[in-house]
């Protein structure tokens, strides 16, 4: 119950600081603004293929079916996952780093919270905030699959949020490891991109090599976990990946503050 108590107290002070920061805010409006365009452009994208497709029909020209809503949302998702590669950076980079530059890491490393509650409440303040910049598109996606036809199965749009909310929480824990490691908060950002876009691309890395790299390769992948949720399916094994991803991270911070708590001794 202690760890639990420490982990909320963590996580209300944190969230709070995400709340009342104009930069956060102005992050935020800037990922609603860049999400809000390539929202619009690829639904006039599809509308406009299947006004084509519709022509073609009447020229007795044969095309394939197109399924707009399932489209839009494997086209959106998949540019989405690409700008919080970019985003999430800049959430995490203060995590831990910001508290070296002014200092007070040491106080933390020695209070008597535990390194994993500290961890643990930062990773869910950021994630929290990610998830409220997040919350629009389910108004959007519902007013656009509305007319859907055929129509889509909530389960399938539903399943892509949690693989980006998954996908965040990975590169958010990751961030934080690393900005626990540097005072500067912009080399905190540029490494954690670094890594993220590393761990995106390791995919297409993968596709190049043989057995049995090319599996091993494959499951380290952000992409491929990714992809399988937005696409719809339940892969137990994408699941478990991003989850230890997350663990991982805040393993990581913990023993990098443990580290910094020892050295103090």
């Amino acid at each position: 119950m202690i760890f639990l108590s420490n982990i909320i107290a963590i996580y209300r002070k944190e969230l709070q600081g995400y709340f009342v920061s104009p930069f956060a805010y102005i992050v935020a409006a800037v990922f609603w603004a860049l999400s809000g365009f390539f929202f619009l452009t690829i639904l006039i994208a599809l509308i406009q293929s299947v006004a084509q497709t519709a022509q073609n029909e009447q020229l007795g020209l044969i095309s394939p079916p197109i399924d707009v809503a399932y489209e839009f949302l494997l086209q959106f998702f998949s540019i989405m996952g690409l700008l919080i590669l970019f985003i999430l950076p800049i959430f995490s980079m203060g995590l831990y780093a910001e508290e070296r530059k002014r200092g007070t890491l040491e106080l933390l490393a020695t209070s008597p919270i535990t390194n994993w509650a500290v961890a643990t409440g930062k990773l869910l303040a950021v994630l929290t905030f990610f998830i409220f910049t997040i919350s629009p598109f389910l108004i959007y996606e519902a007013i656009a699959f509305s007319s859907a036809d055929p129509p889509l199965q909530p389960a399938v749009p539903l399943l892509a949020h949690l693989g980006l909310i998954l996908l965040a929480a990975a590169i958010l824990s990751l961030g934080m490891f690393i900005s626990s490691l540097t005072d500067s908060l912009i080399l905190a950002a540029v490494l954690t991109f670094a890594l993220a876009l590393g761990l995106w691309i390791i995919d297409i890395i993968a596709d190049r090599t043989i057995e049995p790299f090319r599996s091993i390769l494959g499951h380290l992948s952000l992409l491929k976990h990714y992809n399988n949720l937005v696409r719809g399916i339940v892969d137990t094994s994408s699941l478990v990946a991003l989850f230890s991803y997350i663990v991982l991270g805040v393993f990581l911070t913990a023993q990098s503050i443990e580290a910094l708590r020892f050295s103090r001794r």
